[in-house]
């Protein structure tokens, strides 16, 4: 495991020309069939195809002869080299290169700055940062003494980490991490322990190591009674294998902070017997230890939530926390038929402990007096208010339909410390009667109604209370849903299936790309105001629509999409799509391209309309076009419309902001220039050096073929 990540590494460090060294390297290894060091004209045929390169034989044949500058029939090592570059010569690189150099042969240091301030538009762009470029990305040592760049430096600049579309600057922790945890959309996942479907699929360790790893930050956790008196951990009532909870615990304890400090969240769904609750608390407490939080921050009691730089690798829990009743005589409660499973347990262990102040009032003197433990007490007071309890009740209670009741263990209640699980039933009740440190969750199908109904009333629920959303159980594939639909009414936990690649983890993970890949990336401003008016169905602005226009120009190496035929070569197409509120929500794409996945040409552009910035996913996917079924996927990456490669943004001031809560359009998005998108395979994964290159750049108001 540490060789790999030793590779991965040593890969990761290396700059564009020693991928390419190293990729053409490889390629050589394959084509030699005889493994001589040298390689036949039908040897080289034979590697065009491997390449995914469909070509007219006589071109290639004289290309070949070019490089054989021995003319011994074979191409070696640097004629190989040489015969890539004049198969890989970049016609639309070139065209652009000679466009701002006066020779055709290099770009001195002010057509560089030129080029860097009108196409790039790095408007705060100096001769120290060209220099500084040039220094990078120029090959050769006399051309970096005379400050200029060729066209291989150019390439070079163009296919570099300074000309991805991915803006740098959202790399490393860029945003505020001292506002409170209600503040931040927080990367999420359901059923954490599953690595497969939910009826049958293995549970394992691994799906929480491989959540933690890619900068999950909530996990969840379904603990249900197993042999031993051990704690286990599966999908309830069904036929996923088990493991045990202090595996589990163990396994955070390990991974929980490898690729973030900021606080891990354990989301308990906890079915136990009252002894193996107390099993669980004390696992938790002493396999985790100093990271385990367990009292308030300095002992004070807040006014918010803390923030994720104040819970600095810091491990919390999201439960039940305990209520008591000198009189624990239960009316029995019609199930709400459209809770599913989890919102079920929530609202059993709620009417348990939590009976709903109005029907308080209206119960008789004679009947239930609540006695409420504090949500910061010390665990001496739920241990004696427990002991009272249970002398007087068996902690056995039967729901309606004879359902068993479960009553929650002080000892687990008492770690639950900032995220108490509350039921939610609207958001009149929940202004009413929560608190700042209560959080609800919601079934995707509930979630995505209310924010039909109540937009904005979610919107302002989620500015001062968590929210959690669930896929719904008819997922039982561990198939996903959209996040984005979440996301732009506030929702901060949105829990995805991670097992499961696709569009929608795609969007997640771009999401999460940002901010140091740290799972907690901060609400727009207008989704963290109480008294905000905006609405995700109905977003107003007074302010004209930006029209976004992406020039698709090239692809370069695009891998086969069935490698177990050698003659095959895809024909394709690039599909750019955007998603965000619904009216921004939309996709087109190019015209496909015969038989070249090596360096095939669209040169189309296409055409969007964008009201939120702040809340579009930008996704481009690449496919092979197929008349007779679906399109088959080669590549894609997604990434925040906010998060483009740009020049600096303009001044922000409050007094810019509109009714919606929306910037003016010509504030966030600036010409992002010409631009390498590095595609990623469906389960994240680089296939370097496959990318796209493409134009873009940002318009006020709307295009006349729009409108």
């Amino acid at each position: 495991m540490r060789g790999l990540q030793l590779l991965v590494d040593l890969v990761t460090s290396m700059d564009h020309q020693e991928r390419l060294d190293q990729w053409l390297s490889d390629w050589f290894q394959r084509g030699d069939k005889n493994q001589d060091g040298k390689m036949t004209f039908q040897e080289v045929q034979r590697l065009l195809h491997l390449m995914n390169v469909e070509m007219d034989q006589e071109y290639a044949f004289s290309l070949f002869q070019e490089a054989d500058t021995s003319q011994s029939g074979t191409l070696e090592g640097e004629e190989f080299v040489q015969f890539y570059k004049a198969l890989t010569k970049r016609a639309e690189v070139q065209e652009l290169f000679e466009s701002f150099s006066a020779d055709g042969q290099k770009l001195t240091l002010l057509e560089f700055l030129d080029f860097l301030r009108e196409e790039q538009k790095e408007r705060g762009c100096t001769s120290d940062l060209a220099l500084e470029l040039i220094d990078r990305y120029e090959p050769s040592d006399s051309g970096k003494l005379r400050h200029v760049l060729s066209m291989d430096g150019f390439l070079s600049y163009l296919c570099s980490k300074d000309g991805d579309i991915f803006n740098p600057a959202c790399l490393p922790i860029y945003q505020d991490m001292t506002q409170p945890l209600n503040h931040y959309f927080i990367c999420s996942s359901h059923n954490t322990y599953l690595v497969g479907d939910q009826l049958c699929g293995q549970s394992s360790v691994e799906g929480y190591i491989r959540a933690l790893k890619r900068g999950c930050r909530c996990l969840e956790v379904d603990v249900w009674d197993g042999p031993n008196g051990e704690p286990v951990v599966y999908h309830g009532h069904t036929l996923t294998s088990r493991i045990l909870f202090k595996d589990v615990v163990a396994t955070v304890a390990q991974y929980a902070f490898q690729t973030s400090d900021y606080p891990v969240i354990l989301s308990l769904e906890t079915h136990c017997s009252w002894e193996q609750q107390q099993t669980m608390a004390q696992h938790l407490t002493e396999i985790l230890g100093e990271q385990l939080l367990s009292t308030t921050l300095d002992g004070l009691l807040p006014n918010q939530l803390p923030s994720p730089e104040e819970l600095r690798r810091k491990i919390l829990v999201k439960g039940k926390k305990l209520t008591f009743e000198e009189d624990l005589e239960y009316e029995e409660e019609e199930p709400d038929p459209e809770l599913e499973g989890e919102q079920e347990s929530e609202l059993a262990l709620e009417s348990q402990f939590e009976p709903e102040p109005q029907e308080q009032n209206l119960q008789s003197k004679d009947k239930k007096k609540v006695v409420t433990c504090p949500l910061f007490c010390p665990s001496i007071c739920c241990q004696i208010t427990a002991q009272a309890t249970t002398i007087s009740k068996p902690v056995s209670l039967l729901l309606s339909q004879q359902k068993p009741k479960l009553i929650l263990c002080p000892a687990l209640s008492s770690l639950v410390i900032y995220l108490k699980s509350v039921s939610f039933r609207s958001f009149t009740h929940s202004k009413e009667h929560y608190r700042f440190y209560e959080i609800s969750s919601f079934s995707e199908t509930k979630a995505k109604r209310l924010i039909k109904e109540a937009g904005n009333e979610f919107v302002q629920h989620n500015a001062w209370q968590l929210s959690r959303v669930y896929p719904s159980g008819l997922r039982t594939d561990s198939s996903n849903y959209n996040p984005q639909e979440l996301w732009n009414a506030g929702c901060q936990m949105v829990a995805m299936n991670m097992q499961t690649a696709g569009l929608e983890m795609d969007i997640c993970d771009g999401h999460f790309r940002q901010n140091g890949g740290c799972g907690y990336v901060l609400k727009p401003d207008f989704l963290r105001d109480v008294q905000s008016s905006f609405d995700p169905e109905r977003p107003i602005s007074p302010f004209k629509a930006q029209t976004l226009l992406i020039q698709v120009i090239s692809g370069q190496q695009l891998p086969k999409v069935d490698k177990t035929r050698e003659g095959s070569i895809v024909d394709p197409l690039v599909r750019v799509q955007i998603f965000g509120v619904r009216l921004d929500t939309a996709r087109q794409e190019t015209n496909y391209v015969d038989n070249n996945g090596f360096n095939p040409y669209w040169g189309q552009t296409l055409c969007f309309r964008v009201l939120v910035p702040e809340l579009a996913m930008l996704r481009f996917v690449v496919m092979d076009y197929d008349w007779k079924s679906r399109n088959d996927f080669i590549g894609q990456y997604t990434l925040p419309c906010i998060c483009m490669q740009q020049g600096e943004p303009a001044p922000v001031t409050p007094g810019q902001y509109s009714n919606s809560g929306c910037l003016p359009n010509a504030v966030l998005l600036v010409l992002p220039g010409y631009r390498h998108i590095h595609l990623l395979s469906k389960d994240g994964i680089s296939l370097r050096p496959a990318s796209i290159f493409v134009y873009i750049c940002i318009r006020e108001g709307l295009e006349e073929d729009e409108s």
